[in-house]
């Protein structure tokens, strides 16, 4: 950033004053021939550091418009889509910004890069969770996406319901802490078991790895579960077959959900002693 012109000249009377050299040069006078040329060459400076700045700013702002977007920015840029907002004629961003959910409706995206396109995970925040977006919103969503692109970069826009988790999982318990059939002795949870698994799953980030080690780590953390064995895990997205997780999992959808009903019949709760 330019400095002022007095900024400038105080640091040549500084410089002035630290060469011996110049020391006879004492004239306190603002018309001074010394101070004039002081001056001067600080108005000269001044012109230049400003020059300098005009610069920067234009480079800046030719590398936004012109530079690659990354995959984040499509992210960034998928969170920002307005439902029922216009989109000013060449630009990329809203004259009007809102932060009303009804139409800021993308709360979480994702950026995948495949052969030859960007596939653009979309969901939204439901009553109950998260959740795909509506049809209308999807079809208004993709309209500005494939507006704000990249010319040439092919977009693939989805929005599905959750992937479905099946567990099946052995528990052994404390009978001090959690009765047979997995809830809290002290009444405050009839589903502690399931509680936590649905509280690990929501935590995990949008788009992100679902590792069975870390499921684990969770059960573990359960108050009242001495050990928790996954006997089986498998998940599927849509109308597809279910395929066994053995290590870890990417959800199709950007998350998950446990399918409650099957989890309920295929946990089976066994006292265990201290370890």
């Amino acid at each position: 950033m330019a400095r002022t012109i007095a900024e400038i000249q105080q640091s040549i009377i500084n410089a002035k004053t630290a060469e011996s050299a110049l020391a006879a040069l004492t004239s306190t006078s603002n018309t001074a021939v010394w101070r004039l040329w002081t001056y001067i060459v600080a108005v000269c400076i001044w012109t230049v550091e400003n020059l300098f700045d005009f610069h920067k700013a234009e480079v800046a702002s030719i590398i936004t418009t012109q530079k690659p977007h990354t995959l984040q920015w499509y992210v960034k840029m998928a969170k920002a889509f307005q439902y029922g907002y216009s989109l000013p004629p060449d630009h990329d961003t809203y004259a009007t910004i809102s932060d009303d959910p009804l139409v800021v409706v993308v709360k979480y995206a994702a950026a995948v890069e495949l052969l030859n396109l960007v596939r653009i995970k979309a969901a939204r925040q439901g009553s109950a969770g998260l959740e795909g977006l509506s049809a209308g919103q999807l079809i208004s969503f993709a309209a500005y996406m494939n507006r704000i692109k990249d010319a040439g970069v092919r977009l693939q826009l989805t929005s599905g319901e959750a992937d479905n988790l099946r567990l099946q999982l052995n528990i052994f318990y404390d009978p001090l802490i959690l009765s047979n059939t997995g809830e809290r002795l002290d009444g405050t949870s009839l589903t502690p078991v399931m509680d936590a698994i649905n509280a690990f799953l929501s935590n995990l980030p949008f788009n992100g790895l679902f590792v069975l080690n870390h499921l684990i780590a969770a059960l573990q953390a359960i108050d009242g579960v001495l050990i928790g064995e996954v006997a089986s895990a498998a998940a599927n997205y849509a109308s597809t077959p279910y395929v066994p997780v053995t290590v870890e999992y990417t959800p199709d959808a950007g998350y998950m959900t446990l399918d409650e009903a099957y989890f309920d019949a295929n946990v089976t709760y066994n006292a265990h002693g201290p370890i």
